[in-house]
């Protein structure tokens, strides 16, 4: 099989979710396979009806109770037996059984009749029409309408779950708190991304877990041969000066300094600093290399999300201190494995902006690149912009086509701010308003008006491209997707292959594995996971991670390479690094 299939199979999930029922099959075909009634009436009589009937009710299911010649007027029970005989699991062993021919010309005939059954009387379901994005498509939608980075973790609460998934639309509620904290977060989104030439220095602290040990390359994002350290993506939302406080800790309260360590600061992968802690000025520092020190740097930087860095380069110190005029704890006592020698990277602090300035031309900040598709040059320009950049706004977060309907309540907002503060500001208020809408907050499908509750009808290619995105990307449909749907060329098999494999190959499509796989493998999970210390003495952080990752891969690879679905449970494959592999004595 190939990728192809995989593609198939998701088409096929989504077009069956709510679509019409498929053409029927071929009637001369279908005749072909008719069955002899009498005959499987006999059989089921002979090897199941002597368990499974009203005196015995073995497995509560009573085919003495049920006609094979009228299957679909009991659909449910057929199915239940379909599922044992496709299996070989009936009748059970050492129980007298039909021959080979009698029983796949019975599960032959149990099939064809249900799928007559299904086309003729389908059931789609009737989906949630109201669905609101969950945290992570909250942040995934934000990301690629306005190409900003957010950790909507300190802006939103955690959502509910249900079955085990948190995008469920039946515990998706939106209380007046929530609504409050998304009016908070629309505020803070909407400065960020236009950029506020007023905005106060704010502190962001991103830290590492003191249990993660620092041994090895501790990310894609730190450069080959580095030890240690940490890479996390910030956005600067003005051009200006910020203050990057590294915090570093030494355990068994050694310094850093003197040492023979470099550690190595970074943007966007360029070096920005290296700290040498053989130097001087590194020896003398009281606070600056120390137990518990802090390395600043300040430096300015164009407006935009980017990578952020520091990690440690040089080889590894293997030796304990030991003092042999102190008191000491037994060196026994140490589960050298879990206790981190070397000196580690504890937090990254990002202050600012100082003396900050919002870019022209947009510079680097790509959000405003995301959203000023046109500039007014003179004070008649600016009406007819501000409804240009909306609609093309309004389109995307929308998720369809929009009207003068949809558009007109977000220029009343910005008039409003154009009146406090000119054209940005009006903007900035139109995106605040924007991001708090129903048509944002909330996945609407809106079903025919002639069409009745229970009724199978086509979905709207608007929608299907929705339910696509969100499936494969926890996100809005990009640009391609869209005017295909707008177009009502998505539905073309050809045409939503090529978007399906084209998705998967985004790297948008890790929410796949992210969002699906890591709440039905229960990997949310492994970060409260406690195994027994004594069973386990060597578990930590750096073995919890790489199990997540080993899972996550494997799932990615299965999905990428169309694996069998069994290869879940028997593959003679996984990925390891090295300390998952010493752990499983590889």
């Amino acid at each position: 099989m190939t990728p192809r299939t995989t593609a198939a199979c998701l088409t096929a999930a989504f077009v069956l979710a709510g679509a019409p029922p498929p053409a029927a099959a071929n009637p001369a075909a279908q005749a072909s396979l008719t069955p002899d009634i009498e005959a499987h009436g006999l059989a089921l009589r002979r090897y199941c009806v002597g368990c499974h009937n009203e005196r015995l009710r073995t497995a509560n299911l009573l085919l003495d109770q049920v006609d094979v010649g009228d299957v679909a007027r009991d659909p449910d029970v057929w199915e239940k037996v379909v599922r044992k005989l496709r299996t070989g699991l009936m009748p059970p062993d050492g129980r007298p059984r039909p021959d080979a021919a009698t029983y796949a010309s019975l599960v032959a005939h149990l099939e064809a009749e249900l799928d007559r059954a299904a086309e003729a009387a389908p059931d789609p379901g009737w989906p949630a029409q109201v669905h609101r994005l969950n945290r992570a498509e909250y942040a995934n939608a934000v990301r690629d309408l306005l190409d900003l980075e957010v950790d909507v973790r300190a802006l939103l609460p955690a959502d509910d779950s249900g079955y085990g998934f948190d995008n469920i639309a039946d515990v998706l509620t939106v209380s007046p708190g929530l609504m409050s904290r998304y009016m908070s977060a629309a505020a803070k989104i909407s400065r960020r991304a236009i950029g506020d030439p007023t905005l106060r220095p704010g502190a962001t602290m991103y830290k590492t877990s003191p249990l993660l040990l620092q041994e090895g390359r501790m990310s894609e994002d730190l450069p080959f041969g580095s030890r240690g350290g940490m890479a996390v993506r910030h956005h600067f939302p003005l051009d200006a000066e910020y203050l990057f406080r590294i915090s570093l800790e030494r355990p068994l309260n050694q310094p850093v300094s003197g040492t023979g360590h470099k550690l190595e600061f970074r943007l966007d992968h360029g070096l920005v600093k290296l700290f040498d802690f053989d130097r001087d000025e590194y020896r003398r520092a009281g606070s600056g290399a120390g137990v518990g020190g802090l390395l600043d740097v300040r430096i300015p930087v164009k407006a935009g999300t980017r990578l952020v860095s520091a990690s440690f380069i040089g080889s590894l110190d293997r030796s304990i201190p030991y003092d042999a005029r102190a008191p000491n704890p037994p060196v026994a006592s140490f589960q050298y494995s879990r206790v981190p020698i070397n000196p580690i990277v504890f937090s990254i602090q990002v202050v600012g902006p100082y003396n900050g300035r919002v870019p022209e031309d947009g510079g680097d900040a790509r959000s405003r690149a995301a959203i000023f598709v046109c500039s007014p040059d003179v004070p008649a320009d600016e009406t007819p912009c501000a409804r240009e950049i909306l609609a093309n706004l309004a389109r995307r977060a929308f998720r369809r086509p929009v009207t003068a309907a949809d558009v007109d309540p977000l220029m009343a907002s910005y008039n409003a701010g154009y009146e406090d503060g000119g054209f940005e500001s009006g903007i900035k208020w139109a995106l605040e308003a924007l991001l708090v809408s129903p048509e944002f907050l909330l996945r609407v499908e809106r079903h025919p008006d002639d069409v009745r509750p229970g009724t199978p009808y086509r979905v709207s290619d608007i929608d299907f491209a929705s339910r696509l995105s969100f499936f494969l990307w926890s996100s809005i449909p990009d640009e391609e997707l869209l005017s295909l749907a707008e177009q009502g060329r998505l539905r073309h098999p050809a045409v939503l292959e090529r978007q399906v494999l084209r998705m998967l190959d985004d790297p948008r499509a890790s929410a796949l594995t992210a969002n699906f796989a890591g709440q039905w493998l229960y990997l949310r999970n492994l970060r409260t996971a406690a195994p027994n210390g004594t069973l386990f003495p060597t578990f930590d952080d750096n073995l919890r991670e790489a199990f997540r990752r080993e899972t996550e891969l494997f799932f990615e690879s299965q999905v990428r390479a169309d694996g069998s679905v069994l290869d879940l449970l028997s593959a003679d494959y996984t990925f390891l690094n090295d300390r998952l592999a010493r752990h499983y004595g590889i």
